[in-house]
């Protein structure tokens, strides 16, 4: 009997594609992904990549084309397909915002009330406006949304804004944040039960590689007498490993810090006594 293969879609250029194969290639995954592909098989695990357009993979994971897809999870909620998320994964994060002109007063979302707003994503609009009790007229737009206030098509913007510098050059102003976005890895929700195993351990890989880039590995000297005091701030991923220096009344202290309290601990750690602190990267942690 053959071994299963795991189907999985990713978008086939822009900067999603590039981190969504980067996660594979840091999760152990070996293939080529040469230019103009439109599919390339892992020579090291049971997987099969296909690369299609964005908007096309949720379609493709709920006809079980592909088994799974990485998408924004914007896309994840404008196609409405009949999938399921998986794992967020951290990366190609932006926000899903409204914008008006850079010269309107703003005082709320009433300024929209009766208007017309343009957009690429008119289903996230309409929920959003709905569960905000907004009535509006929703004009779907393809590509060059900043354009529709300035040629009086609306009087405002729905829209993605990473930086906001498009929007600023385009003489608009973004006024309410509507939906925050990153990958997501996405599944077909009636999968096989023999590729049940597979995903398992590519989800294991996945979270190794992300748990690895979440945390840093810190070192740090510290007098003995301090010891309690410092250990109490760092916990570890069970508890920090101590050795004693060769300097008396010293020791080493080993920890894991996350990312995202990272800065505020490192300055705590130094206040209570904490010399010499070291930050490692981490590649892969395993839990």
């Amino acid at each position: 009997m053959p071994q299963p293969k795991l189907k999985i879609a990713i978008q086939k250029s822009g900067r999603l594609s590039e981190d969504s194969l980067g996660l594979f290639k840091e999760s152990g995954i070996k293939f080529s992904n040469g230019q103009r592909k439109l599919r390339t098989l892992a020579s090291n695990f049971p997987v099969e990549f296909l690369f299609l357009r964005n908007s096309d993979i949720p379609g493709y994971v709920a006809d079980g084309i592909a088994d799974l897809g990485i998408v924004g999870r914007n896309i994840f909620l404008e196609e409405r397909k009949e999938i399921v998320e998986i794992k967020a994964l951290g990366f190609s994060k932006c926000r899903m915002s409204l914008a008006v002109p850079r010269e309107a007063e703003y005082h709320g979302l009433d300024y929209f009330k009766n208007q017309c707003i343009a957009t690429s994503y008119p289903i996230i609009l309409k929920n959003f406006l709905d569960e905000q009790d907004i009535s509006a007229d929703v004009h779907k737009i393809s590509g060059s949304v900043e354009i529709a206030p300035g040629i009086g098509l609306s009087v405002g913007i729905f829209d993605i804004v990473s930086t906001g510098s498009t929007l600023i050059s385009n003489g608009l102003k973004e006024v309410e944040t509507v939906l925050h976005s990153e990958a997501i890895l996405v599944g077909n929700k009636d999968l096989a039960h023999e590729k049940n195993k597979l995903i398992e351990q590519l989800l294991f890989r996945i979270e190794s590689v992300l748990a690895g880039k979440n945390n840093k590995y810190v070192l740090m000297n510290a007098p003995n007498e301090k010891l309690k005091d410092i250990l109490a701030l760092i916990p570890g991923m069970r508890s920090p490993t101590v050795l004693p220096l060769a300097a008396e009344g010293w020791s080493s202290i080993h920890s894991v810090l996350n990312e995202d309290d990272f800065w505020n601990s490192i300055e705590k750690l130094r206040q209570a006594g904490a010399e010499g602190v070291l930050v490692v990267p981490i590649e892969k942690m395993i839990r």
